[in-house]
């Protein structure tokens, strides 16, 4: 079954209702350019109040290995999301457990980090949320099952990519927003679900 990650929570609220859709990781995004941008402090402030045995998941851009080891330990992330191009000596260096992204153009980068569990988007100038979807054919072949999908992800087609590929997870954030930054429950409610019972039946 996959594990379903969403991303861009901003609020105490929409990270409750992610948790009661049956999400298993909450991304929280530390990228000042992006509409769904918290603070660290702003981002402790939510998880203080959530459930234990949720994924928190802090998303970076252009920072160096300590500045994200900081603001993790601030924010009381468990993972670190690492939204730009980096080489394995970056991995290395941070002391978080890290979920490098692949921000494919072609086919053939979606082996990229193929050694690590890894989340494989769309490539977009705006570092993701942009809700472009990545050509499914690029994963014929290929073992999914340490690839996170996300790109362009709605409640109406994360079942087929999950039923198709048998991917590890799925990251979905402008795909289930009522505007950008605020989470619609309903639409949250409908993507796990959606995700979950395709995974039964792969």
């Amino acid at each position: 079954m996959p594990r379903v990650k969403i991303c861009g929570i901003t609020s105490y609220e929409d990270a409750m209702a992610a948790i009661e859709a049956g999400a298993d990781a909450l991304g929280f995004v530390f990228y000042e350019k992006s509409p769904r941008f918290i603070t660290p402090a702003m981002a402790r402030a939510i998880v203080d109040q959530l459930p234990p045995f949720v994924e928190r998941v802090g998303l970076f851009v252009d920072r160096t290995p300590l500045e994200v080891d900081i603001a993790c330990a601030e924010a009381g992330m468990g993972l670190a999301q690492i939204h730009f191009e980096v080489d394995e000596s970056y991995l290395h260096a941070l002391k978080t457990k890290t979920l490098p992204v692949v921000r494919a153009r072609e086919p053939e980068e979606v082996m990229n980090f193929a050694g690590h569990y890894r989340l494989v988007d769309a490539y977009c100038e705006s570092y993701g949320g942009a809700g472009k979807r990545l050509n499914l054919e690029w994963f014929e072949g290929v073992d999914c099952s340490r690839i996170v999908l996300a790109g362009g992800l709605t409640p109406e087609n994360v079942a087929e990519a999950v039923r198709r590929y048998g991917f590890y997870g799925v990251d979905v954030s402008s795909g289930v927003e009522l505007e950008k930054g605020k989470k619609d429950p309903e639409k949250v409610r409908a993507f796990v679900q959606a995700a979950k019972e395709a995974g039964c039946a792969h």
